[in-house]
């Protein structure tokens, strides 16, 4: 039987071969289990909506490894989402006005993009390895409760991913959502979630 550590390793390169060729997958986070895909794929994204029987153009995060690397996906980055980057003690969304270099039907209709730098050990490693934004909304239908834990992932989104990470499934530490703050070029800051 294969431990923790043995899963990370196939785990990631299996993710990141699902993710390049346009599918979907079922990973852990720095916060809840999400579902996943190549931000950049428009038909990838297609898929996560309607997996989640969401409405089109219901902005979906993604995930990046490095602060470094939000320029690439936003047109200008205020100094005060640094700040609250520098400042945050638990997982933080940001949405930024300006995405660019996604998937056209990822952003908001006002063009807004929520991204979070993640550093939990498997989602870094796999948005490293991928050197794309990778998508993360939590593994639940539009309108239900993110599940706290895999155990509660209903089992209509494990079988519509292409591929299920098996690293952490056993964790029943409860998850929690991200808090999410919004931020303009003017600085200007609002809370949507604590």
């Amino acid at each position: 039987m294969k431990n923790e550590t043995a899963w990370l390793a196939d785990d990631l390169n299996s993710a990141c071969n699902v993710l390049r060729n346009g599918g979907l997958i079922l990973y852990p986070t720095d916060t809840v289990w999400g579902i996943g895909c190549d931000a950049t794929s428009a038909g990838a994204v297609e898929r996560i909506y309607a997996l989640k029987r969401r409405a089109d153009r219901k902005a979906m995060l993604v995930l990046l490894d490095s602060a470094a690397k939000l320029e690439t996906y936003i047109e200008e980055v205020p100094a005060t989402a640094w700040e609250l980057m520098e400042k945050a003690v638990k997982p933080l969304t940001i949405i930024y006005s300006g995405a660019r270099n996604v998937a056209p039907n990822l952003p908001g209709e006002d063009g807004s993009l929520g991204i979070r730098i993640t550093d939990e050990l498997f989602s870094s490693r796999l948005c490293r390895m991928f050197c794309r934004p990778v998508v993360s909304t939590s593994a639940n239908f539009s309108g239900q409760p993110a599940p706290a834990s895999f155990r509660e992932i209903a089992e209509d989104i494990r079988t519509g991913v292409d591929y299920v990470v098996r690293y952490r499934q056993d964790d029943t530490r409860p998850a929690r959502p991200s808090a999410i703050l919004r931020t303009d070029a003017g600085g200007l800051v609002q809370v949507i979630r604590e």
